[in-house]
């Protein structure tokens, strides 16, 4: 069996639907939840799609505080893609992109089984915080 071709886009025309959809397999939720994606992407620096054929079969978002940090922002693999360097190759082009504009860091924040996966992308691990705003009285 051939191994197909991935093509990997900056910005490219996606609907909420697909995005949706590939959130929902990546992220083994149960079921798809449509967002809007449109506000997340005005307010990002760019956005990969990775596709497999016309297939949307990968998605990272870099988000940017307007200075000199971006943020890199669910990276999703549909899941019969996983383990074939997609994830990082998304993670590349983004990290690219920001060296490209001149940015001077991208931070990331993951849960500790994907320890591996970012080292390999080239981060370092950092100390950080995080409040889970849900969890705050109204």
């Amino acid at each position: 069996m051939t191994e197909q071709t991935i093509t990997y886009k900056l910005n490219p025309v996606v609907s909420n639907e697909d995005l949706s959809e590939l959130y929902a397999l990546g992220w083994e939720r149960e079921r798809v939840v449509v967002y809007d994606f449109q506000p997340i992407h005005e307010r990002s620096l760019g956005f990969f799609c990775a596709y497999a054929g016309e297939k949307l079969v990968g998605y990272v978002n870099l988000a940017w505080d307007g200075g000199v940090h971006a943020f890199l922002l669910d990276p999703t693999v549909h899941p019969a893609f996983k383990r074939r360097g997609i994830g990082r190759e998304l993670v590349r082009h983004a990290v690219e992109l920001a060296h490209q504009r001149g940015l001077e860091w991208v931070h990331v924040d993951y849960e500790p089984h994907l320890d591996g996966f970012y080292k390999s992308c080239g981060f370092k691990p950092t100390l950080a915080g995080l409040i889970n705003l849900t969890e705050l009285p109204a």
